[in-house]
C-alpha cells in the first residue's frame, strides 16, 4: 500500500525545515548578544580628539615590541631604535579571548633583565594581550596584542 504526499505533507517538511533554520538564526543571535565583552569606550568622540596626538608620542618612542605566550608565560620584550631592552611601567593589562570576558585574567608582570614575564594560565587557542604601559619619561604606552597559545 502507497501513501500520497499530499499538501499536508509538504506545509510540514516546509514547517520542520524553515522552523529549524529559524531557532539555529535565534540561538545563535542570543548566543552572540550575551557573549559581547561590551564597548572599548564610552564616548568614541571623545577619545578620538587626542588620539592623533596619544599615536605620536607612541610611534616617538621608537619601540619595537615581541611577544609570546607559551608554557603558561606571557612574554613582553621591548626594545628601542638601538636594540637595548625598555623596562617600562605597567599600568593595566588584561589577557583575554576576543568573544568573551569568562576567561579574562590580569598578568602580573615581572622584569627579567630584558622582557616582561608574567604567569598566565591560558589555554591553547587565540588571545588577546590590552596592555597599557608607561614610558620611563611618562609617555603613555597603549596596545592590543593578538596571541595564540600553543
Amino acid at each position: 500500500m502507497t501513501r500520497e504526499f499530499t499538501g499536508w505533507h509538504m506545509l510540514a517538511i516546509m514547517v520542520v525545515g524553515f522552523g529549524i533554520i529559524i531557532t539555529v538564526n535565534l540561538t545563535l543571535a542570543w548566543n552572540a548578544v550575551a557573549t559581547f565583552p561590551g564597548l572599548e569606550t564610552r564616548n568614541s568622540y571623545v577619545v578620538s580628539q587626542k588620539f592623533e596626538a596619544d599615536r605620536a608620542a607612541q610611534n616617538a618612542l621608537r619601540w619595537d615590541m615581541a611577544t609570546t605566550l607559551s608554557a603558561g608565560v606571557l612574554t613582553v620584550a621591548i626594545t628601542d631604535q638601538d636594540g637595548n631592552p625598555v623596562q617600562p611601567t605597567v599600568t593595566q593589562a588584561i589577557l583575554g579571548r576576543a568573544t568573551h570576558t569568562g576567561q579574562d585574567e590580569t598578568p602580573f608582570f615581572s622584569w627579567n633583565g630584558t622582557a616582561l614575564t608574567a604567569p598566565v594560565s591560558a589555554s591553547e587557542g587565540y588571545w588577546n594581550l590590552r596592555l597599557q604601559l608607561e614610558a620611563p619619561d611618562g609617555t603613555p604606552f597603549r596596545r592590543r596584542i593578538q596571541l595564540s597559545a600553543e
